[in-house]
């Protein structure tokens, strides 16, 4: 996987952060958001990865994405073998090889995964910024956004230097890595149909009821990404600092004063840690978890 072309342009539970994460998608039907000088391309560029286009799969025959889904049925995701460079936070261009390797290493993973389960999966296309654009989403970046799923392109997008800037400048690597599996955990739930039934339910519902739809949709990320981080921390050398470091990003970006889309950091922290506790998908069905699992 090269790291792309630019492009000119003018986001029921047994066990039990990157700040800057976003929702846009209560405003915009078909987008997952979540969050500063250009290098490589310029001021005006946008890194589009040089994978092929993803149009959408065809409706994968699941009849029931939340309840009994093939995603849940194949075990733990194995491990993964995931040596990404070393990440200079103050070179953009560090940064963007970085997460582009962690991108490599979950495209492989999740592939390999749905390919047991007997799922259709093409992985998402790449989409990673240095100044402003615009995705069938919405245009980016917003106020508070380094990063995000689109689903209406199968698109993940990342601010190479937002997604510093929205953290502080932190040199930790795991952060970043985590940002980047939770954003994909999204982009599985796509592939899944489980994103197809969230909309549908979500469009006809109450303002209470999509809010608590829309924690169990970023809960479940939040699960999926350490699902990929839990098999993959032994070659990535993560150990207890890491995963301090993972629960603590988390706990930054979920729900605080004012907000009910992302979860609790009690819940947040928790569904992380037990998806890289069991590193399986099936420990990640939030959508039959106990209400007070998803506040």
């Amino acid at each position: 996987m090269g790291l792309g072309v630019s492009l000119s342009l003018g986001t029921g539970l047994a066990a039990v952060g990157f700040t800057g994460f976003l929702s846009i998608s209560a405003m915009l039907p078909s987008a997952e958001a979540a969050l500063g000088e250009p290098l490589g391309p310029g001021p005006d560029q946008v890194l589009i990865a040089d994978v092929a286009e993803a149009p959408a799969a065809d409706p994968v025959p699941i009849q029931d994405p939340f309840g009994q889904n093939p995603l849940y049925a194949n075990g733990e995701l194995g491990e993964v073998t995931c040596k990404p460079p070393k990440m200079d936070t103050g070179d953009p261009k560090s940064v963007e090889v970085f997460v582009h390797a962690i991108a490599d290493c979950l495209d492989e993973a999740w592939a390999a995964y749905f390919a047991e389960a007997g799922i259709p999966f093409t992985s998402p296309n790449r989409v990673y910024w240095y100044a402003e654009g615009h995705s069938p989403c919405g245009p980016f970046p917003t106020h508070g956004t380094a990063a995000f799923y689109c689903q209406a392109n199968q698109g993940l997008y990342l601010g190479v230097e937002d997604i510093v800037a929205a953290s502080a400048g932190s040199q930790e690597a795991e952060a970043y890595t985590f940002l980047l599996s939770h954003e994909y955990g999204h982009h599985v739930q796509g592939q899944s149909r489980i994103l197809a039934e969230f909309h549908a339910l979500r469009a006809n519902a109450d303002e209470e009821t999509a809010d608590e739809l829309t924690r169990r949709n970023e809960l479940q990320a939040d699960c999926l990404g350490g699902v990929f981080i839990g098999a993959a921390e032994e070659s990535l050398g993560y150990g207890g600092s890491e995963r301090a470091n993972i629960l603590d990003s988390v706990g930054r970006r979920s729900d605080h004063a004012g907000t009910s889309t992302h979860g609790s950091v009690e819940n947040g922290r928790l569904w992380t840690a037990h998806g890289m506790d069991r590193a399986d998908p099936a420990a990640c069905n939030t959508w039959e978890a106990r209400e007070e699992l998803v506040r």
